[in-house]
């Protein structure tokens, strides 16, 4: 879902640079996105990555280009369950544009397993449903064990998804084949949102996957700028894995 906000790019600073950038101060579309999100459930973080800020700023990084992360520019950013390697995975995602990139076109990619499920051969979505594949944590996680799953898991006719195609490994040469297959069908019934100034999107991170298309990247102080939040539905699923209770996730 998405609703358009009110927003005036003359008044922003300039987009960051800076590896890691959060919110760390109360600002207008900071505000915005975590009333939103509220409405939703509970805004939550991760200690380790960008140690824990409730606002997260996407913005491109010099040198980054290339890479496989919200950093990332120049190459596409393969579609993903945020945070798919993690136990306690957002249940949504928030994306709350304040800038788009120059062109006006960079776009966010979406894909549903509710529509791709009817892409999917039977036999393509019991080998999904079966601890086959690993998914390796991101940078912030780096060391960190991983343990087989499933990149289904529930109703088989309305299964949620855990999946990263550009970190989750295949075990075998089935699971290698059927996860082909599965990303093929997710490409064939994805949908670009382009999101413009004050545009607010939430996406269901249990049953949708979602990546980046490419764009060019300036550095001057106008480029593409998100600010991201994560939400979970009950935060009572994760309180040993919070601090004192609070909302940060280790």
């Amino acid at each position: 879902m998405s609703a358009t906000l009110p927003s005036d790019e003359t008044l922003l600073p300039a987009t960051p640079t800076v590896p890691e950038s959060v919110e760390r101060q109360a600002t207008v579309p900071g505000s915005i996105t975590v009333l939103l999100s509220l409405y939703l459930g509970e805004v939550i973080a991760y200690r380790e990555e960008k140690s824990g800020a409730l606002v997260q700023n996407v913005v491109p990084v010099p040198g980054r280009e290339a890479s496989q992360s919200n950093a990332g520019s120049g190459t596409l950013l393969e579609l993903h369950t945020e945070n798919a390697f993690h136990p306690h995975r957002p249940d949504y995602v928030g994306l709350f544009c304040l800038c788009n990139d120059h062109s006006g076109t960079a776009g966010t990619l979406v894909s549903s397993i509710r529509r791709a499920l009817a892409l999917l051969p039977p036999e393509v979505v019991e080998v999904r449903m079966q601890q086959r594949f690993v998914t390796e944590p991101p940078s912030f996680r780096s060391g960190a064990p991983t343990t087989a799953h499933a990149v289904l898991e529930g109703a088989a006719d309305d299964p949620n998804i855990q999946v990263d195609f550009s970190a989750t490994t295949p075990l075998d040469d089935e699971a290698k084949s059927a996860l082909e297959v599965f990303r093929d069908a997710f490409l064939n019934v994805s949908a670009t949102l382009v999101l413009q100034p004050g545009e607010l999107a939430f996406v269901d991170n249990r049953l949708s996957v979602h990546g980046r298309t490419t764009f060019e990247a300036c550095y001057d102080g106008r480029d593409r700028w998100l600010h991201r939040t994560f939400v979970h539905l009950d935060n009572r699923r994760n309180r040993r894995h919070r601090g004192e209770d609070g909302f940060v996730l280790d």
